[in-house]
């Protein structure tokens, strides 16, 4: 696949799947995988992203990565599939190669996490894992360790695609947008919330968690943004919020922020017919009382949207 058409899906929604696991979270159930990557690409996904925090990255092992990918793209036919991958060093370029071999279409570089860093080493990092692969490379932002002045410098590298901009700082991101030269695509990382403000300031498409349930209500806000119709994607984004917003709370029992993350987007496949399934630690499941409100709130963006 081009790096032309990877960008061009860039400029839409960006699917971020859960991995579905058997009871008790063990194992990773590849069948209910496929008819989940199946039906949102029925219903008009474009770009899937497997082995990204939404799918539990930190959670599977480095086999289960590279078979999650591989199966993502048997089912996702036409769909552009950007794995994820990240870690130490030595474990990022084996899953180059390993996704590779599955036949994903780009690479996303998950947001550094190390105990100790420098910004020569980060640097390098990146530089190893771009100069690895021939595919297109997205640059996952999340924090303050990926600055605007790396992201410069990385942008000079032709398989430098796009940038998922996952930090919630508007006024960051429209310098960013303003400062970095070179041909990439900005994706808003933090999804359906933000998506006209992020959108004004230089965002042409965004990536989705609850995509997985809803994908035509969130296919729908895009048309709206790309045609600048702010009234009807306020009017949407509006419905998606309370889904979105009990995403971020962290849980009963809990003051980590956003536990409830992915446990919620797979309660939400459980109530659009799919398979979700459980969460492995460290995260648990949606409480009685959060699963309620997430039953609202699907039933209101059904209904609305």
């Amino acid at each position: 696949m081009s790096h032309e058409r990877v960008k061009a899906d860039l400029r839409g929604v960006a699917f971020t799947n859960p991995v579905p696991f058997s009871e008790g979270g063990g194992d990773v159930l590849h069948g209910e995988l496929s008819n989940n990557i199946e039906w949102i690409v029925d219903r008009g996904a474009k770009l899937i992203i497997p082995c990204g925090n939404t799918g539990e990255y930190y959670s599977l092992s480095m086999s289960e990565r590279a078979n999650v990918v591989e199966t993502v793209v048997s089912a996702a036919g036409d769909a552009t599939v950007l794995a994820g991958l990240g870690g130490s060093i030595k474990s990022a370029l084996q899953l180059v190669s390993a996704y590779e071999e599955a036949g994903a279409d780009a690479l996303m570089v998950m947001h550094p996490i190390h105990t100790y860093q420098h910004h020569e080493g980060l640097r390098n990092y990146y530089e190893r894992i771009i100069e690895a692969s021939d595919l297109p490379v997205v640059l996952y932002k999340r924090g303050p360790e990926l600055t605007h002045d790396l992201i410069a410098d990385l942008a000079d590298y032709e398989d430098v695609v796009a940038v998922k901009y996952a930090d919630n700082d508007i006024k960051a991101f429209s310098q960013a947008v303003e400062d970095v030269e070179g041909d990439i695509v900005w994706s808003n990382g933090i999804a359906e919330r933000f998506a006209p403000a992020f959108a004004i300031e230089g965002a042409e498409g965004y990536t989705t968690g609850i995509g997985n349930f809803v994908p035509e209500q969130t296919l729908a806000l895009m048309e709206a943004l790309r045609e600048e119709d702010w009234t009807e994607a306020k009017r949407i984004r509006d419905a998606l919020r309370g889904y979105e917003d009990l995403r971020e709370e962290p849980g009963e029992n809990n003051t980590l922020a956003a536990a409830n993350n992915v446990p919620a987007v797979k309660f939400g496949m459980e109530l659009a017919g799919l398979y979700g399934g459980p969460v492995r630690e460290p995260l648990v499941e949606l409480s009685a009382e959060d699963e309620e409100r997430a039953r609202e709130y699907y039933d209101r963006i059904v209904s609305t949207v």
